[in-house]
């Protein structure tokens, strides 16, 4: 008897970008190859996108990809007209914005698939805590799923902390490294013989990007003259950008913002840096639960600079491939950069180490141990 077929919802997909975007595509990806029939649900993408050859469906539903009312509703109705067809696959809410779609119609048995899967990130258990409608609903949800997963062992007790009901079907999916992430063996010179910081990531408080600039600005003047910081993506927090502007405005050092780059161009700019900061901060509800930017940072051979808050830890090995410090220590933040601008050698060696740490894990994995694949496609009759 052949396996039931998967079937992925998500808000977020190509060619939106971000970490729950990229793990779903590699989940849906990996379990793809290993012989799954896979079909995704996923936003409408816009005007012009082209879209990629891929070996799984990729359905586009006529939403926009938040977590705003009309798109729950589109997303519900989706799943209201293929309830029989559900009925007979596996069914994975890959991000929260599907699990609030399916919290209500839950209710409604008939629209309760029987093979439910569920992957939580960090930031929406405790927005789902927070309120009592929906910490309700998300325990039923959770108690109705067949298995659920995280990408580390900081989210998996974060869950387990406010939902004991995830306890006992809870297993660990780690991150990788994107499909055909490639680099050069070994980095390129930065531009007039600086040494590039750099950062990527939405241009968001909680990722931590002021902090960075001002623990730079906090450098001594001739360890300043030494540098530029890059920082690679866009955001929708005006003020945030503003404030971020202001204060490169005031560096007597090169700040440069140069938003969403194709993946060939961050390449490059990966392969030009010299060090890699991104010093995630908690900002209300919202936490970083891992960040696969660091993955990729130390496959290029960058060593690490990040607060130690989150999952961090575990994509970034402190003293092995990064540095890591307290979030509500900004002397030491400075006290990690100034240390690593001086020491090239520890640079070699933290970026060296990074190049082995993040290829750790792989995706084909993560797939099997969410749908309980076999490791080979199965065989054709």
């Amino acid at each position: 008897m052949s396996a039931p077929p998967i079937h992925i919802l998500t808000h977020e997909f190509y060619p939106r970008r971000g970490g729950i975007a990229t793990v779903t595509e590699e989940i849906a990806l990996a379990a793809a190859v290993l012989g799954a029939e896979v079909e995704v649900w996923a936003p409408a993408s816009p005007a012009g996108t082209i879209e990629q050859s891929r070996p799984f469906r990729l359905r586009r539903l006529p939403l926009q990809g938040t977590h705003n009312f009309w798109c729950l509703v589109q997303m519900a109705r989706a799943l209201i007209r293929e309830r029989r067809r559900l009925r007979q696959a596996t069914v994975w809410l890959s991000e929260p914005g599907p699990m609030l779609t399916l919290m209500g119609l839950q209710l409604i048995r008939a629209f309760r698939p029987p093979r439910l899967i569920l992957t939580f990130h960090g930031s929406e258990i405790l927005r789902f805590h927070r309120n009592p409608l929906t910490r309700v609903l998300a325990r039923r949800l959770i108690r109705h799923a067949t298995r659920i997963s995280t990408l580390t062992h900081y989210t998996r007790e974060l869950l387990c902390r406010h939902f004991p009901e995830a306890a006992a079907k809870t297993c660990l999916t780690p991150g990788a490294l994107r499909t055909g992430f490639t680099t050069t063996p070994e980095p390129g010179p930065a531009p007039q013989g600086r040494i590039g910081i750099l950062t990527v990531g939405r241009l968001h408080p909680r990722k931590g990007q002021l902090q960075t600039l001002q623990a730079l600005l906090a450098l001594s003047a001739d360890r300043r003259a030494q540098l530029e910081y890059w920082l690679v993506g866009s955001g929708d927090r005006p003020r945030y950008e503003r404030q971020l502007r202001a204060a490169a405005a005031a560096a007597d050092f090169p700040v440069k913002f140069l938003g969403n780059l194709s993946a060939a161009r961050l390449a490059a700019v990966y392969d030009q840096a010299g060090i890699f900061a991104m010093t995630s901060i908690k900002h209300g509800l919202s936490i970083e639960g891992f960040g696969l930017v660091y993955l990729e940072a130390a496959a290029h051979g960058l060593p690490v600079v990040a607060h130690a808050i989150g999952g961090v830890g575990e994509a970034v090995a402190d003293g092995v491939t990064g540095l890591l410090v307290a979030p509500d220590e900004p002397a030491a933040l400075t006290a990690a950069l100034a240390r690593l601008i001086d020491d090239p050698a520890l640079r070699h060696r933290l970026g060296d180490a990074g190049r082995t740490w993040a290829r750790r894990h792989d995706w084909q994995d993560s797939a099997r141990r969410l749908f309980d694949l076999p490791a080979s496609p199965a065989a054709t009759p």
